[in-house]
């Protein structure tokens, strides 16, 4: 491995990866995203995405798995420096530049997770992770969404984003192209998802963490259904919501014989 040294911050490389980190949608503009940890480079190379850039420490440079080729510029920064390209309070010791090119079909009829405005970073990096592990293999972001490849989000899908199709800022009239039933949850009103009969391939909408669902999608849904919760809380978190109500529609597509 042909390794170059950098010592200085003010690098264009570590200026961009900072860039990155700084405005979490920034990668819609340059064609680039940042992913921290062997995990998430791991993950993104095995689905076929490339490494532009490598940047390592020098126990990451000893550590790394044999067998597992990284066609890349390589980079050796100290820890110092490293730290300045995360957000994480302790770094992960290696990060990738992979090169981005933005998903903007719908694929049909495939079973599909929409978000709906959704805020939070974590929550929508921990949907995508349910929604991968549920045979789910599609997300669809409607326009309002957090940037789902910031590296907040990312970091928190787990290496989820590479196992998905992920097409950003859409527009509510783009769910037709689907032509799947959509199913929506309500604290208050619908069907008990444990007693209901799910629909497979489908679509889950999951709203905003505030305002839930946009009144307009909801009038959409096929099927509105509410989560039993005998502890008597409001509500649940968005994510949690999504990790039960995928985990449901899996176990009925299940037992209906579909793979």
């Amino acid at each position: 491995m042909d390794l170059e040294r950098i010592h200085s911050p003010d690098n264009p490389t570590l200026k961009r990866i900072r860039h990155l980190l700084r405005d979490g949608a920034s990668y819609r503009r340059s064609d680039w995203i940042w992913v921290e940890g062997d995990h998430l480079i791991r993950a993104a190379v095995e689905r076929g995405w490339s490494a532009q850039t490598v940047v390592w420490t020098r126990e990451a440079l000893q550590l790394w798995p044999q067998g597992l080729n990284l066609d890349a510029r390589h980079v050796e920064v100290d820890v110092t420096l490293m730290r300045d390209l995360s957000t994480l309070e302790t770094p992960a010791k290696v990060g990738a530049l992979l090169a981005f090119k933005p998903v903007e079909t719908v694929q049909v009829g495939v079973a599909t997770v929409v978000l709906d405005r959704l805020q939070d970073p974590g929550n929508a990096g921990s949907i995508l992770r349910s929604a991968s592990a549920m045979g789910f293999r599609q997300v669809l972001a409607l326009r309002g969404t957090v940037a789902l490849w910031s590296p907040k989000v990312v970091r928190a899908g787990m290496g989820a984003h590479f196992h998905l199709h992920v097409v950003e800022q859409l527009s509510a009239q783009a769910l037709a192209q689907l032509q799947l039933p959509l199913l929506a949850t309500s604290s208050h009103q619908g069907e008990w998802l444990h007693q209901a009969r799910l629909p497979w391939p489908c679509a889950w909408l999951m709203g905003h963490e505030g305002q839930g669902v946009h009144e307009a999608l909801m009038a959409q849904a096929a099927q509105t259904l509410r989560i039993a919760q005998p502890g008597g809380e409001e509500s649940l978190n968005v994510a949690a919501a999504a990790a039960i109500c995928l985990h449901a529609s899996a176990i009925s597509a299940q037992a209906s014989g579909y793979n």
